[in-house]
């Protein structure tokens, strides 16, 4: 049995799979967010191993253990770097979950694993390099070649969203009404853009509405023209950023996750926006939704381990 765990900003999710590839149990928790950034680290170790504790107790069977976590371990230090969730920052997460389940756990970005579970058996199943890519609380990458993730030589293959929105107007370029400072201490970079939040505070900015990423969406549907220009934006930077990566890494496929990966026309209006940026003079890339939905990363972390592994 392989058990697969999603940490995000938000929830904790667990899923097992069974040699078949069928899921078996699942579990979630919310994220812990105490006050004291120790306290919350402390917290989703124990939370994950409870997770774990409870699946191997329902099916009676012991798994092995892969997480998906929203950053990195450093090759250099051992411990998570460039987490969103920034009580990670600095701690040696997997051998603390190691300690806390008496084995080994084995831990990656957690859009490598959207992107290792969509490759594999989703959207892009056959797909000989696939990105994909997380927009959710976050933005996120992570690039599939051959059926096997890219790590990189410093762990930070994928990530598109600390990078700048390339083509900017002044609008966006520090000092523009649209620049926000991103957690990494940057100005402008993609993922203040294209992440939720960043979705609500264009809106706000634009249009004085506090409304939340979903609401912009829902009211652009029903013809709301600040929130169509909202979605229109959107849409454009969306274009901009994708098509760097098309341009650098060609990918056979390009799989959208994260909680706005649902919004319908990315599909159709994304393809249409991004030729008009790429070195190329026919662009017939695919940008499809998961296969799995919001479970492509938990059973992308139950993938790291492999079914022989697992036996």
């Amino acid at each position: 049995m392989r058990i697969g765990i999603d940490l995000g900003g938000t929830k904790i999710e667990a899923l097992a799979l069974g040699q078949d590839g069928r899921e078996r149990a699942r579990r979630r928790i919310p994220t812990p967010r105490l006050g004291d950034p120790g306290a919350s680290y402390h917290a989703i170790v124990d939370g994950i191993a409870g997770l774990v504790r409870g699946i191997e107790q329902e099916t009676g069977q012991r798994g092995t253990v892969g997480v998906g976590i929203p950053g990195a371990i450093s090759l250099a230090t051992g411990l998570v770097k460039n987490a969103n969730t920034t009580c990670l920052i600095g701690h040696p997460l997997d051998r603390d979950l190691g300690r806390a389940l008496g084995r080994a756990v084995r831990l990656e970005n957690d859009a490598n694993c959207f992107a290792l579970s969509e490759a594999s058996d989703g959207a892009a199943a056959g797909a000989g390099t696939v990105f994909g890519v997380i927009l959710g609380t976050g933005v996120g990458g992570g690039i599939v070649v051959r059926g096997k993730a890219l790590g990189g030589r410093n762990a930070i293959a994928g990530e598109w969203g600390h990078n700048p929105l390339p083509w900017a107007d002044a609008d966006e370029r520090p000092g523009g009404r649209f620049c926000r400072r991103c957690y990494c201490g940057k100005d402008g970079c993609i993922e203040t853009f294209l992440c939720g939040p960043g979705l609500a505070a264009d809106h706000r900015v634009a249009t004085g509405e506090a409304l939340d990423a979903h609401a912009i969406v829902a009211a652009a549907d029903q013809g709301d023209p600040g929130a169509a220009q909202t979605m229109a934006r959107y849409v454009d930077r969306l274009a901009r950023g994708l098509a760097t990566v098309i341009n650098v890494v060609d990918p056979d496929a390009i799989v959208l996750g994260g909680g706005l990966s649902n919004i319908a026309q990315l599909y159709a209006e994304v393809p249409k926006a991004w030729g008009r940026w790429t070195f190329s003079d026919h662009l017939d890339t695919p940008l499809v939704p998961p296969k799995h939905g919001d479970s492509s990363g938990v059973r992308g972390a139950a993938w790291l381990w492999s079914p022989e592994e697992a036996t």
